[in-house]
């Protein structure tokens, strides 16, 4: 089953403008309990197909259905307004500035894709495929808490630190009839690619366990974090070179794997969704210029001096900060675009 292009279109413009509507909603959202007059919240970009108002604030709908915004008093300028951006507290300004309801939508998606699953995961080995070579150290029951260090809690975390360690053997810290043993060098099969990456192949079955209010929430939690670490175990090997910057993907990329998502069922869709969702809030919360991450770094250097930078310094940070991710994204884009032609 394939999905078609104007499908695929259309569901990449929905969920990008879902997801930065999610993000505005949660700037209002904590901008209202913050004290902060919020002049205009709005749905999409372009003309306005419907408005109202309540209190100081315009809502109001748009045609485009491409993200939205939020026009804060004193956002960008200075307000003699005692409820403006600009006036607030620096920790109300922090809560305001910070791109966390991404990652909360992300978690409410795998909530739901928790509770479509039969049984919910452990780190519990229940059994081995055949002719696996993992069963030299490791034995059905034991179950792992750790590998190579790490704390795994889930068995998203067990595959993402086995596929961090690529063909290497690995070490891992198991309970064994209520025992904690440390395994050292514990071998997995691993197969060559048709370009040349080697991948491990994990060969043996965790158990799964009924499902229960407080266990999905722990697996939807975990789940979360998974993602949250895998941005930024990315964007570390990004900076230290161990990734290229050409093998970064951005929206046309991004589009090709949710059609793909699409085409294999629903819950593909929604894990690609908040796979999404979570890297995008977590790449804005990074402490770059332009990006919420790199807003809450003044607020913290105001705090912690006691008087703001000044706002010429700061605009000019984050407009050249503007400027190089534009670059950035064309570039990803252009890449993507090349990947897409050579297949």
């Amino acid at each position: 089953m394939t999905t078609s292009l104007p499908v695929t279109i259309i569901l990449v413009v929905l969920m990008f403008g879902f997801i930065i509507f999610i993000h505005e909603l949660g700037h209002f959202l904590t901008a209202k309990a913050a004290g902060v007059k919020v002049h205009e919240f709005a749905i999409g970009m372009g003309p306005v197909l419907f408005k109202f108002y309540k209190g100081d604030t315009k809502y109001n709908l748009r045609l485009l259905p491409i993200g939205g915004f939020v026009a804060m008093e004193g956002e960008d300028e200075e307000s003699s307004d005692r409820d403006a951006f600009c006036n607030k507290p620096v920790w109300k300004r922090i809560i305001v500035a910070g791109a966390a309801m991404n990652i909360l939508f992300g978690f409410i998606l795998m909530f739901l894709l928790v509770s479509m699953q039969g049984r919910l995961s452990t780190t519990q080995v229940a059994l081995f495929d055949e002719g696996a070579v993992s069963s030299e150290k490791l034995q059905v029951g034991d179950v792992i808490l750790e590998v190579n260090g790490a704390n795994v809690h889930i068995a998203n975390d067990l595959v993402f630190e086995l596929v961090g360690a690529g063909t290497d053997p690995v070490n891992m810290l198991v309970q064994r009839d209520g025992e904690e043993l440390l395994l050292e060098n514990i071998p997995f099969h691993s197969e060559v690619l048709e370009d040349g990456t080697a991948v491990f192949s994990m060969d043996f079955k965790v158990k799964g366990v009924p499902k229960t209010l407080g266990g999905m929430f722990r697996e939807s939690f975990y789940m979360t974090t998974g993602v949250v670490k895998q941005a930024w175990v990315s964007f570390i090997k990004l900076v230290t070179g161990q990734f290229q910057v050409n093998q970064l993907s951005g929206p046309v990329g991004v589009s090709g794997a949710i059609g793909q998502a699409a085409a294999v069922g629903f819950s593909s869709l929604i894990l690609m969704v908040a796979f999404v969702t979570i890297n995008i809030g977590v790449f804005n919360l990074l402490p770059l210029p332009a990006l919420d991450g790199g807003r809450l770094v003044f607020l913290i250097i105001e705090g912690l001096r006691g008087k703001p930078v000044p706002a010429k310094y700061e605009g000019l940070i984050h407009a050249a900060g503007l400027v190089l991710l534009m670059g950035l994204m064309i570039f990803v884009t252009y890449q993507d675009i090349v990947r897409l032609i050579s297949k």
